[in-house]
């Protein structure tokens, strides 16, 4: 099994002085993903977790709704050279089967190359596709969150993550429930990773579509990262950071609540403020 983490030799500079040491790195290797023996897709991901980002990545695709659909996943151990000839890592190789019935994706993704099967030439084609490939909606979850749960769930998901002590390196996602109790964490130096692994962990637990749950992400929230909530069915998520234009529009259109900058005691919420604000509150 591929590490998580490296170690290396580091300068290590401190004002006037100047000391060899050594460091840990979070680990990133490429992870092939194929499905019916067909390669569909490569990530650059942490190792670790990797059936979790598999399940969570086809969901987001829209190529599975839930667990009935995965028939079996493997890691490709029985043959250790590639096509070119060459040796490879057969834990950076995982092999799906999907249940008889369910069509193989037509699609291959290359995210070293771009971002999103489901993205067009534009921002408004990127969104119907989207809802194009919907399993189901958020607009009506009932769900509400107190203001102090939303203020609650970086420090929570910081608390949890391990391999960010020891690298500094790394991106996390995690599944709370509305009272902002922590269901899973999971860790990757790609948020979106860390996001798949996090919905793969549930579509496996067989709890999709998650309704009334809060997903929480280290980092900003993209168009990618609003797209992987709403395949899940989470209706709200969290985002310690700035979310871009599109991720707004999209939450907006999908009825989903979108949080950045949730740092402290304060949050901006873009879409379905209804959810989260405190009585008394007025717009702009």
């Amino acid at each position: 099994m591929a590490k998580v983490t490296a170690r290396t030799a580091v300068l290590r500079l401190d004002g006037g002085s100047a000391v060899g040491a050594r460091d840990s790195l979070a680990a990133e290797e490429p992870l092939e993903i194929r499905v019916g023996g067909r390669q569909v897709a490569v990530t650059m991901r942490t190792p670790g977790d990797d059936f979790d980002l598999v399940a969570g990545f086809l969901l987001s695709e829209g190529a599975v709704r839930g667990r009935e659909e995965l028939a079996r996943m493997r890691y490709c151990t029985d043959n250790r050279h590639g096509e070119d000839g060459h040796e490879h890592d057969p834990y950076n190789i995982v092999e799906v089967d999907l249940a008889p019935g369910v069509a193989d994706p037509t699609w291959s993704l290359n995210r070293t190359t771009f971002t999103s099967s489901s993205c067009g030439i534009c921002g408004k084609s990127s969104i119907d596709a989207v809802h194009a490939n919907a399993c189901w909606s958020v607009a009506e979850d009932p769900v509400r969150v107190t203001p102090d749960v939303l203020y609650s769930l970086p420090d929570r998901l910081r608390e949890r993550q391990k391999l960010f002590d020891s690298t500094g390196g790394l991106h996390a996602a995690g599944l709370f429930d509305a009272a902002g109790t922590l269901l899973c964490i999971r860790e990757d130096v790609g948020r979106h990773n860390a996001v798949d692994k996090t919905v793969g962990w549930a579509l496996r637990e067989g709890l999709l579509p998650l309704r009334g749950m809060l997903l929480a992400v280290s980092g900003r929230a993209s168009f990618e990262l609003v797209q992987k909530a709403a395949a899940a069915g989470i209706p709200v998520l969290a985002a310690v950071s700035a979310p871009s234009s599109l991720a707004v529009e999209l939450a907006e259109s999908s009825g989903l609540t979108l949080a950045g900058f949730v740092r402290g005691r304060r949050a901006n919420v873009y879409s379905r403020p209804d959810r989260v604000a405190a009585p008394g509150v007025s717009g702009q």
